[in-house]
């Protein structure tokens, strides 16, 4: 047997029995009992719903993922990539253009498999514990845009790819990582304003107490921005949430209207001192560094399999290209790439961390601060008690309750 074909069966074999085993354990270690620190934020009933829904939501996910797994195995051993690439060759019109076809004939059908789990996820799951606000028509339109944007941003990044690679040859995974980086950028920049509004609503918060408090705060920390926006998450759910997008002078924020309903003004600057923190501290230029790096690596490796028989044999691919070759690597650098995330990972709550500490130093209201993060977390059904591995594995954010106790702890020693 093919010896790229054993090793990329162990990879998917490896990640999907690791993923089930520590979701299987997360479940076990949800808690039954209703921490102190929430009561009288969570009752009983809501609590235990919480429960179902994790539980409910995990087995759904690893159902997807069965399926999933046992679809893109039978796949590749049925000969379906030829069969896609043969396709894409009928119509003779160059590498370019037949890596597009290629590429987007798996995408595409990647997607229709993946509508009835999104559908269900949506209209059964979410429905079933308040969330969901989605109608069918928002749902298939956003169907829709996704795969339009899609084509068109991932569409373009694939065909410079493939061509540096053909064109460059030696040097090409330099130009790949100097082009991707550039374009990842642009999109930083225009998404807010192009992209972001095609899915909600941006309105400018209204006058009055809560738009002067943020604005003052944000003065308060030389923290220059184009303004404070409403966005209509519960256009599509009730659960809440709030970011910053844009840089310079064009960071704004955004506010989910759930999250405004739901929060005091002290607890909604609280939020925006964690987030402004993250700036300060410089974490967003320390996380693009990060992704810029690994990005040139991930191109490095990659040059190494361009047009690799082997690699094209496993796959049961009678012609080797560029295109392809690009695909295919994408199962053999997994791994490497779970390594980087789980790193990802360990930063991105260290820096959640170190946020809050900002958050609570520069505007000294750490009890509003709890109090935001006990309500985001009781609004939005989140898990209080996840097993250690899920959260070295998964989480960007610590658990709840661990970063209560850390913000608990900078309040007791101040």
């Amino acid at each position: 047997m093919n010896n790229y074909l054993i090793l990329v069966m162990g990879i998917i074999l490896f990640k999907y029995v690791l993923n089930f085993v520590v979701d299987t354990l997360n479940l076990k270690s949800a808690n039954p009992s209703l921490p102190s620190e929430f009561q009288g934020y969570y009752d009983k009933e809501k609590y235990e719903n919480s429960q179902y829904y994790l539980r409910d939501k995990t087995r759904f996910g690893q159902v997807e993922d069965t399926v999933g797994n046992i679809l893109v195995i039978a796949f590749i051993l049925l000969g379906g990539f030829n069969l896609v690439d043969t396709f894409a060759r009928s119509f003779n019109y160059g590498p370019i253009l037949s890596g597009l076809i290629f590429a987007g004939v798996l995408m595409f059908f990647s997607q229709v498999i993946g509508i009835p789990f999104l559908a269900f996820n949506t209209f059964v799951i979410e429905e079933k514990y308040g969330f969901n606000k989605t109608t069918v028509k928002t749902f298939i339109q956003d169907l829709v845009k996704g795969l339009v944007l899609g084509a068109i941003i991932g569409g373009s990044a694939y065909a410079v790819i493939v061509w540096f690679f053909i064109k460059a040859e030696n040097m090409a995974w330099v130009y790949c990582w100097g082009a991707l980086t550039l374009f990842e950028l642009f999109l930083m920049f225009i998404a807010p304003v192009v992209i972001m509004p095609m899915f909600n609503k941006f309105i400018p918060l209204e006058d009055g107490e809560l738009k002067t408090t943020l604005e003052d705060y944000a003065r308060s920390q030389n923290f220059k921005m184009q303004g404070v926006f409403k966005m209509d998450g519960s256009r599509r759910s009730t659960k809440s949430n709030a970011f910053f997008t844009g840089f310079g002078k064009f960071r704004r924020i955004a506010l989910f209207d759930t999250l405004i309903e739901k929060h005091t003004t002290d607890e909604l600057v609280s939020v925006l001192a964690h987030e402004i923190g993250h700036y300060k501290k410089k974490h967003i230029i320390k996380t693009m560094m990060i992704s810029i790096s690994t990005t040139g690596l991930m191109f490095y490796i990659l040059s190494s399999f361009i047009n690799n028989q082997g690699l094209f044999a496993a796959f049961k691919m009678e012609n080797v290209s560029v295109y392809a070759s690009l695909v295919f690597f994408g199962f053999l650098y997994t791994p490497i790439n779970m390594i980087f995330s789980v790193i990802g990972s360990v930063i991105s709550r260290k820096h959640e961390y170190e946020a809050d500490r900002f958050a609570i130093s520069t505007y000294k209201k750490p009890e509003a601060f709890i109090n935001a993060l006990k309500k985001l977390s009781v609004d939005n059904l989140a898990n209080l008690t996840p097993h250690f591995l899920k959260v070295f594995l998964d989480y960007s954010h610590p658990p709840v309750l661990e970063r209560i106790k850390a913000i608990r702890s900078i309040k007791d020693s101040e």
